[in-house]
């Protein structure tokens, strides 16, 4: 293996790891779902194109540069290296992402309904993934796609893609997205459950969730989106 391999051991390892947790999760079948990880200037870390990510080994990794071009590695990068380019141009604050298919965020992905994602119902979703919306449908592996998501990039931090699956970045490491990824398919798991039961859901009050943005100020979490874009936590949910 190069350079790259052995300058980022520890961050191909958390890496690999976080495919395999993925895997366990059940968040990916098949080749479905990818990762990138931005480790320094113009260095990006990304999973190869077909291949479980359960299977993936540190030898099968790709590095890439901002121009997508192949810097390190012997496999492909994914196909969806387009999606992935777009993202940390139009969100350079952002380090690392991932697109999965968690089942219960997959089966809002599908619902004619309105988007229940983009309404306030835990504390820790509200203010460690915030609202979700979804990106129109397009072809995988397409410029389309990658572009679908540009009306929304600069404002939130996780998108549904219609019928498809999940897409999560954050500005921390591939571990605290795919935290990111695990808190909101809990949330959704609930609030699927207590749809089913055929009861009224209960979301947080508009004052419910500008206190919570006290919170946010207390941990030290910005806010969602590009720096400035958003004002307020109650603003982008109300």
């Amino acid at each position: 293996m190069g350079s790259y391999f052995k300058e980022f051991k520890k961050e191909t390892d958390l890496f690999v790891k976080v495919c395999q947790r993925l895997a366990d999760n059940k968040f990916v079948t098949s080749s479905g779902g990818n990762l990138a990880w931005e480790l320094d200037k113009d260095i990006i870390l990304i999973t190869p194109t077909q291949i479980f990510k359960g299977d993936i080994k540190t030898k099968d990794l790709v590095f890439i540069n901002r121009k997508g071009e192949t810097i390190e590695g012997k496999r492909k990068p994914t196909g969806e290296k387009p999606m992935y380019l777009k993202f940390f141009e139009e969100r350079p604050d952002i380090q690392s992402v991932i697109h999965c298919h968690p089942p219960c965020v997959c089966a809002t992905a599908i619902l004619k309904t309105k988007n229940i994602l983009m309404k306030p119902f835990f504390p820790e979703t509200t203010i460690e993934v915030g609202p979700v919306p979804v990106v129109p449908y397009a072809e995988p592996l397409t410029q389309k796609l990658a572009n679908n998501f540009s009306p929304f990039l600069k404002k939130y931090n996780s998108f549904i893609m219609e019928n498809h699956g999940l897409v999560t970045m954050t500005r921390g490491d591939i571990y605290l997205t795919l935290s990111t990824v695990e808190l909101l398919e809990a949330s959704a798991d609930s609030i699927l459950r207590a749809l089913a039961s055929g009861e009224e859901l209960q979301e947080l009050s508009k004052n419910a969730v500008k206190n919570l943005g006290n919170v946010m100020k207390t941990r030290n979490l910005p806010l969602f989106g590009i720096e400035g874009e958003n004002k307020s936590l109650e603003e982008l949910y109300f």
